[in-house]
């Protein structure tokens, strides 16, 4: 759910008063998008859910700072983004989790072994890209970011944004390539 700037500003004087409906529902209205943000860069549930949290309690703190001058989910995200780069310097190398699937009704379970296969072989190009091109794609391509909101969620100016958009889908698509060539 995206609120204009209009119904923020109101939530947000709410939150200014100490409500926690407000509050709550600004964070039932953004929680999974910062998230989503967060575990693209971190890929780590507990500490994205960490940062969801952090990020929420700024704007509890500081509902003040939010100007209007873009999307308030822009914002927030640019909260997030802080508060990602804060957590992965301070990290530890993390063990990755085993994912537990199990064909759904009409999948085999080669179905979702190719699935899996292919989202993989993404994730594994992905994680091939710089943080900064992994999260300029993720917020187009998954979030629907335009590139003028990407800019400004990471503080760039906007041709650098479509020239990050260019080169990390001709390293994703290279990367695909050599894995298919290797099958």
């Amino acid at each position: 759910m995206e609120l204009d700037n209009e119904e923020v500003f109101e939530l947000l004087k709410a939150v200014a008063k100490g409500s926690e409906d407000a509050i709550r529902t600004l964070y039932d209205g953004y929680s999974r998008r910062i998230y989503a943000f967060a575990l693209n860069r971190i890929r780590d549930a507990s500490l994205a859910e960490e940062i969801v949290v952090d990020t929420m309690h700024e704007v509890w703190k500081h509902p003040d700072r939010f100007r209007g001058e873009s999307r308030f989910s822009s914002w927030l995200l640019g909260i997030a983004r802080y508060k990602v780069l804060t957590a992965l310097r301070s990290r530890k190398p993390d063990h990755e989790e085993l994912d537990e699937e199990m064909p759904s009704d009409g999948e085999t379970a080669f179905d979702v072994l190719a699935q899996k296969q292919r989202r993989e072989g993404v994730q594994h190009c992905m994680g091939k890209l710089s943080d900064d091109h992994r999260e300029c794609l993720h917020l187009v391509f998954y979030e629907g970011y335009t590139l003028k909101e990407v800019a400004e969620v990471q503080s760039v100016p906007e041709n650098t944004v479509k020239t990050r958009l260019f080169h990390a889908r001709q390293k994703i698509r290279n990367c695909l390539r050599l894995l298919l060539e290797r099958e």
